[in-house]
């Protein structure tokens, strides 16, 4: 289930022309310390309401002004309380590095893990509920000393934008939100929920929620607009050999989520402009030696990501071959040389 996460940034939403852009939820800030309060708060959360979008609120942490459970008071009475009305998402304790400041405020990882069970307990205590964290593995992994602390009480939405939503702080083998990129078709930032139309009603009505388990090792990275990097120069290469004219630049641009879109509408898929499973899949050229074109240059480009010394130049030539054979044998792969789905999944992962 898509959806985003807005603030005072974004001062105007159309919140109708989300609703009819796919998305489901909304998570819009409500306060930040004890001192903020976004004044886009009411507008945004009822504005989600207004339009049937399940919403619930957030409150940006900062461990530097004042403590957890003080922050905590200050977010419910401001917007952040949950109730079983099966519209309102658990409120969440947004806790990452501010850009300008110190990564980790400043403290230590064991009280930056007092500082979160202090805000977690007088959540609980306030909603019946704990929060959901929001952050990202790098910070959590720095500043917490990457403590498993609050995997079993507390739904984690992962900060990610490298295609893939692992690998997750420790203690957690899924999520339940992940937020895939800054920016996107729809406002903000861009979200997705990890369940269906169902779990998120009943995770409103709720207030808990038990996440699928994680996808197997190996699974299709999901690439939309806001990301960048070789996973997105390859969609490129492999929209350009399916006959789009893109510029390949490794950054996914309105210009790439438009090429995407109409390669969907073409092959009868979901034209979402997000490139998952069923898109790479239908995406995929199987290339071998003495092929030519955009494709080959795709896996060029992978192979030289994963260590090859390789020339990208679109010519599947003995080079390439023996580059590819050597990847298919470290990933215990059948090392015959041709590109095929199986060496395809390992490549763009």
């Amino acid at each position: 289930m898509r959806g985003l996460d807005v603030s005072a940034y974004q001062e105007t939403v159309d919140w109708a022309a989300v609703a009819a852009g796919g998305a489901s939820f909304a998570y819009v800030k409500a306060t930040e310390g004890t001192s903020y309060i976004s004044s886009r708060f009411s507008q945004q959360y009822d504005g989600a309401a207004a339009v049937g979008l399940i919403r619930g609120a957030y409150h940006f942490a900062r461990p530097d002004k004042a403590s957890g459970s003080t922050q905590a008071d200050f977010f419910v009475d401001h917007g952040g309380a949950w109730q079983p009305d099966g519209k309102t998402l658990p409120g969440v304790l947004d806790i990452e590095a501010t850009p300008g400041l110190p990564t980790c405020y400043g403290i230590s990882p064991g009280a930056t893990v007092h500082w979160i069970a202090s805000f977690d307990k007088e959540y609980q205590r306030r909603t019946g509920r704990h929060p959901v964290i929001n952050t990202n593995t790098s910070w959590w992994s720095q500043c917490t000393g990457n403590s498993s602390a609050f995997a079993a009480t507390n739904l984690i939405w992962i900060g990610s934008w490298t295609g893939t939503p692992h690998p997750l702080p420790n203690g957690w083998s899924t999520y339940a939100f992940w937020q895939t990129a800054d920016s996107g078709p729809l406002p903000g930032d861009q979200d997705v929920f990890n369940g269906t139309a169902q779990d998120l009603r009943n995770l409103a009505a709720n207030g808990i929620y038990t996440p699928p388990p994680p996808p197997p090792a190996g699974a299709w990275p999901v690439v939309q607009q806001g990301n960048s990097g070789r996973q997105v120069t390859t969609v490129q290469y492999l929209l350009n050999a399916h006959g789009a004219a893109l510029s390949v630049d490794g950054a996914f641009g309105p210009a790439t989520h438009d090429a995407v879109v109409a390669f969907q509408t073409r092959n009868q898929l979901t034209a979402d402009g997000i490139v998952g499973p069923n898109t790479w899949r239908a995406l995929l050229t199987t290339v071998k030696e003495g092929d030519h074109g955009p494709a080959v240059s795709a896996v060029q480009a992978e192979l030289k990501a994963h260590g090859a010394a390789l020339s990208v130049d679109g010519a599947f030539g003995p080079a390439t071959h023996d580059a590819v054979v050597a990847f298919q044998t470290r990933n215990q792969l059948t090392a015959d040389g041709i590109v095929g789905p199986n060496t395809w999944l390992a490549l763009v992962n």
